[in-house]
């Protein structure tokens, strides 16, 4: 086997350095407190892995393929999603800081955001599609020519969305959430 597959294996509380993950594979893995920070990610895959408590701060992932990551109470601050590899494009967000991350032109369609910080996000022209924001902060958060048809935002907060720039066909919205849809128009509601 190559070592530049790794499957089933378990990494705690490794800061990676710029080169230790350049054309890696790594398939079933769990990396629990790691430093992505710094890395080069040309040439890598995360498939089906797991990520807890981990720094991506401002990382530079491009280049990177997640299919099937799950991110749990990880810093994502920063990061831009938009360069990484399109095909089977794949994760899920919980617990997670991912304020001024960019998911410009994106398909994550049915992804799921539970207890997030998305502040000042960019979702422009993301196909959001059956995407779940779960109790999620969307303060300022960008959706200009989004596609957030069947869209879960029952539970979130703070987001402005304009339905006349957005695609928002059978998407979900609470009642209280409904000044969201209307900040454009500078009512007033009580």
């Amino acid at each position: 086997m190559s070592d530049n597959y790794i499957i089933e294996q378990n990494f705690n509380e490794i800061t990676f350095g710029i080169e230790d993950i350049i054309y890696k594979d790594f398939e079933r893995c769990t990396f629990n407190n790691c430093d992505f920070s710094a890395c080069n990610y040309t040439g890598v895959a995360f498939i089906d892995c797991t990520f807890i408590s981990c720094n991506f701060y401002e990382a530079k992932i491009n280049y990177v393929a997640f299919r099937g990551a799950l991110f749990t109470d990880c810093d994502l601050n920063g990061v831009n999603f938009s360069m990484c590899d399109p095909l089977l494009f794949e994760f899920e967000f919980k617990d997670c800081i991912l304020d001024y991350a960019k998911f410009y032109t994106l398909k994550i369609k049915g992804t799921i955001f539970s207890n997030c910080s998305l502040i000042a996000v960019d979702f422009m022209n993301t196909d959001l599609t059956g995407v779940i924001f779960d109790n999620c902060n969307l303060h300022k958060a960008v959706f200009i020519d989004t596609i957030a048809n069947k869209a879960d935002f029952t539970t979130s907060y703070n987001f402005s969305i304009d339905p006349e720039r957005n695609k928002l066909k059978r998407a979900i919205f609470s009642e209280v959430g409904l000044k969201g849809l209307l900040l454009k128009y500078d009512l007033i509601i009580k």
